[in-house]
């Protein structure tokens, strides 16, 4: 469990009058982007993706992930630790991502999660300073450990349940074979699925 009292991280999503989770999906987008989306539709779960922008062709389905009502952010350009660098190298890393995903897909950006969960005051005065609010979770799956036993994702996510709470997780292959078996458990424990509101 991720734990911060600071008034600029959001670690969950407003309680609402249900139970409910947000499903993030870090680094892409990746090559099973499109078993993600095939899977989240099938189920009517909505996510949110933070994506690298370097990563970001025109090719990529990222039209796709906005039409059925996906959310996308930004994790910065590259995936560099912000925390060693100063405040004019993160601000120019961050603006450089955003810059691109909206040029690209040609909606705002207004979510920002720093890589590896690595920030510092410089990294949220730079995010603050572009308009973005910074996204943290409650509850990392730890499926970038668990290539070789995917089941345990699945394990970890349902122990730590709780209403509202940002789930960590990644766009890779372990991921996506697991995710119906992960929605459909969320589900057998009551909870149904939402993202953070899409506007400022």
């Amino acid at each position: 469990m991720y734990d911060s009292t600071h008034p600029q991280i959001i670690t969950g999503s407003p309680v609402l009058s249900e139970k409910s989770v947000v499903l993030s999906f870090d680094d892409g987008p990746s090559k099973v982007l499109p078993q993600i989306l095939d899977i989240l539709k099938q189920f009517d779960v909505p996510a949110m993706f933070f994506w690298q922008s370097r990563l970001l062709y025109p090719s990529r389905p990222w039209q796709r992930v906005l039409d059925e009502g996906h959310i996308i952010g930004t994790h910065s350009r590259k995936h560099r630790n912000l925390i060693q660098l100063s405040y004019e190298e993160q601000y120019r890393d961050i603006q450089n991502s955003l810059a691109h995903i909206e040029k690209t897909t040609g909606m705002p950006v207004i979510y920002f999660r720093p890589p590896y969960g690595r920030f510092n005051s410089d990294t949220l005065k730079a995010a603050n300073a572009l308009g973005l609010t910074t996204v943290m979770w409650r509850i990392a799956s730890m499926d970038w450990e668990l290539k070789d036993d995917p089941s345990q994702i699945i394990q970890y996510v349902i122990e730590n349940l709780e209403d509202g709470a940002i789930i960590l997780l990644h766009e890779l292959e372990q991921t996506a074979d697991i995710l119906p078996q992960l929605i459909t458990a969320i589900k057998e424990q009551g909870y149904t699925f939402s993202v953070l509101p899409n506007e400022q």
